[in-house]
């Protein structure tokens, strides 16, 4: 098992492909996180989120079985662009009533744990810009929200993101830069300070 866990990607779905259950097993304990969270920043809400996640590694799961998973170095793209036609459809389906909620959530995604406590007052400030950020990013639309997303939450590069989204290099970037012109616009308007020192 030692040895199987240094595996490439490709290679664990080509040792599950002939038989082998542990090899998935793996994969799924290496990307479960990053994938559920791209699900769930997306969707906002535990339970459509986790049937999404489930439904995504049963899509993979059934792909590799049949022989149609094509090596090629990027699983986790791979995976991530399953997911995401999964989120369209639940959008489509469902008409954005029962897939997104505004909840509060049990965590803060823009909450970063290497930030400092210096004092009390500096880390409030840092809290409520943070809530700032991620209330604006809230307002984006959804392909501009989901480049900010996959860009500094996945530290996925365009090619990657254009991969995942259907788009070219192009789109992906002119998504980024509208969105980081409208996070800008939006900061100006409700007279938001967005800098953390």
């Amino acid at each position: 098992m030692k040895s199987t866990i240094k595996l490439t990607d490709d290679k664990l779905v080509e040792l599950y492909a002939e038989g082998d259950n542990s090899a998935f097993d793996i994969l799924l304990s290496r990307y479960e996180q990053r994938v559920f969270s791209y699900i769930y920043f997306i969707v906002r809400d535990r339970d459509v989120a986790d049937d999404l996640f489930q439904e995504t590694f049963m899509k993979a799961i059934v792909t590799i079985k049949q022989g149609k998973y094509t090596a090629n170095g990027r699983f986790y793209a791979w995976l991530t662009r399953i997911a995401h036609n999964l989120i369209i459809d639940c959008f489509r389906q469902n008409k954005n009533e029962n897939c997104v909620s505004n909840e509060d959530v049990s965590y803060d995604l823009f909450n970063n744990a290497k930030l400092t406590e210096t004092n009390v007052e500096i880390q409030m400030v840092k809290e409520q810009t943070l809530n700032d950020v991620k209330a604006l990013v809230e307002n984006l639309p959804q392909n501009q929200k989901e480049v900010v997303y996959m860009r500094y939450y996945q530290e996925m590069s365009f090619k990657e993101i254009a991969e995942v989204t259907g788009v070219s290099i192009n789109t992906a970037l002119g998504r980024m830069r509208y969105a980081l012109l409208n996070l800008r616009r939006m900061a100006t308007t409700h007279n938001i300070y967005l800098a953390i020192s």
